[in-house]
């Protein structure tokens, strides 16, 4: 295709809209899939994409003016006059059916058109029937979106009712139980024991840091306030470690 050929062609933004961080960065797929898909309806129907807008960990039942992206684009669209967005589907719009709903309506006041690469016709036509596929669509979408949550949701509680957490950074327990339970007998054994010295007896064992340094005196508490370990688990005694490095 000439240059001159993709000049005539329609000007128009790509949106791009992922509900979790987990779905953007170099090796996850969602915005180059949306990107892709966004291009090749562009491509075919004589649209010219002249920027992209993306908006990382944005809910679907957020509205439209709250989303950083979305905000700079309208900017953008009020500057230069471009007033067609393109996206992979309507739940990448929104997912929740009234904020689907009520920001279609919106741009459609400003005079822009929103277009759907898998269904071009979602948003453009208004006849009755196309409205009732477009909400019945929307609220498909947000029923689906609920239901994920809440599975998700059940077997997160289920973890966290099993082992105590479920979220965040793993504790010293689920890192290094042998560390704990060592901790755990020497003060047992050895009540006056400071935290330092636990800490430093639990190098000697080959416990420490990850930059092969004594774990700071605030480990060794969290370590020592777990629920103490069963001694029969399996994990070797301080005592026994000890006498068998001797």
């Amino acid at each position: 295709m000439s240059n001159h050929e993709k000049r005539q062609r329609k000007p128009a933004f790509g949106y791009t809209r992922t509900s979790s961080a987990a779905n953007v960065g170099d090796d996850k797929d969602s915005v180059p899939r949306q990107r892709k898909a966004i291009q090749a309806y562009a491509n075919k129907a004589g649209y010219r994409i002249v920027e992209w807008f993306d908006d990382p960990s944005a809910k679907g039942a957020d509205t439209i003016d709250t989303r950083p992206g979305f905000a700079a684009m309208i900017e953008a669209i009020a500057a230069n006059g471009c007033k067609i967005i393109i996206v992979e589907t309507a739940n990448r719009f929104a997912r929740d059916l009234i904020v689907q709903e009520t920001g279609f309506k919106r741009l459609q006041v400003d005079g822009i058109t929103l277009i759907a690469a898998d269904s071009p016709d979602q948003f453009v036509d208004e006849t009755p029937t196309t409205v009732l596929i477009r909400q019945i669509l929307g609220a498909v979408a947000q029923f689906d979106k609920a239901m994920t949550v809440a599975k998700l949701r059940g077997a997160r509680d289920r973890k966290r009712a099993k082992l105590g957490k479920c979220e965040g950074r793993k504790s010293m327990l689920e890192r290094d139980p042998h560390a704990v339970k060592a901790a755990q007998e020497m003060k047992k054994a050895n009540p006056s024991w400071s935290l330092r010295r636990v800490a430093r007896e639990l190098l000697s064992l080959g416990h420490g840091s990850n930059n092969g340094v004594a774990f700071v005196p605030s480990v060794v508490r969290d370590m020592l306030t777990v629920k103490p370990l069963d001694l029969s688990n399996g994990i070797e005694s301080f005592e026994f470690r000890k006498n068998r490095q001797r």
